[in-house]
C-alpha cells in the first residue's frame, strides 16, 4: 500500500514500514490516529479548492488577505509552496490539475467555471496565473485568459533562472525564458 504513494518505490517503501514497525509506539500508532482524524476531518474548501476542516479554509476565511488578488494554482501542493514562500499574502484559486487533450481533461473537469464566477462576485482586480511552465499548463494559462479577457488584469509568474541558479545546469528552455524576460538594472 505504501508503494503507490508519490515517491516511494517498493524498497523505500518496505524501509519506511518496517521503520515504522519498529518503533510502533513511538511512529506506527500516532500516524495511524492521525491518518483517521485525517480522514474524517479533511474537506475540499467550498470557495478555493484548498484542504482543510472547516468549509471554507482557513486563508479564504482570513480578514488579513488582500480581497482584490487571486493567485491561481494547479494543485494544492502548488498552494502551499506559495504559502512556504510567504510572499503572496492574498487569496488562492486551485483548479485541480490543466487542461490535457491526451488525458481528456477539458474546462469542466477543472475548477475554471467556479473561477470565472469568484472574479465577479468577489470584485477582484488581478488574477495571477502561477501555473507550471508545461504545455498543458500554458494552454490553461491561455484558456483562462480566455474566459477573463477584459475583466481583470492578468499576470503570471517570472520565468527563468532561480536566485543561486547557475547557467550550466539550467535546461534550454529556462535559459531561453529567462533571456526573453530580461530586464534593465
Amino acid at each position: 500500500m505504501m508503494a503507490r504513494l508519490p515517491g516511494l518505490g517498493p524498497r523505500s517503501a518496505r524501509r519506511a514500514v518496517l521503520h515504522m514497525i519498529r518503533k510502533r509506539a513511538l511512529l506506527l500508532s500516532p500516524l495511524a490516529d492521525l491518518m483517521q482524524t485525517v480522514a474524517a476531518t479533511a474537506r475540499e474548501c467550498a470557495r478555493c479548492g484548498n484542504i482543510g476542516t472547516t468549509e471554507i479554509c482557513d486563508i479564504c476565511a482570513s480578514p488579513k488577505r488582500a480581497q482584490g488578488q487571486i493567485c491561481v494554482v494547479e494543485d494544492v501542493a502548488d498552494l502551499w509552496a506559495m504559502e512556504r514562500g510567504q510572499a503572496f499574502r492574498g487569496r488562492y484559486h486551485v483548479l485541480g490539475g490543466t487542461l490535457s487533450a491526451l488525458d481528456q481533461v477539458g474546462p469542466e473537469a477543472l475548477r475554471i467555471p467556479q473561477l470565472v464566477a469568484r472574479v465577479t462576485e468577489e470584485e477582484v482586480t488581478e488574477v495571477i496565473l502561477a501555473l507550471n511552465a508545461t504545455m498543458d499548463g500554458q494552454t490553461t494559462a491561455h484558456y483562462i485568459a480566455d474566459q477573463l479577457d477584459g475583466q481583470v488584469t492578468l499576470t503570471s509568474l517570472a520565468q527563468g533562472v532561480p536566485i543561486g541558479g547557475e547557467l550550466d545546469y539550467l535546461d534550454d528552455g529556462t535559459i531561453g525564458a529567462a533571456f526573453a524576460a530580461r530586464k534593465s538594472i
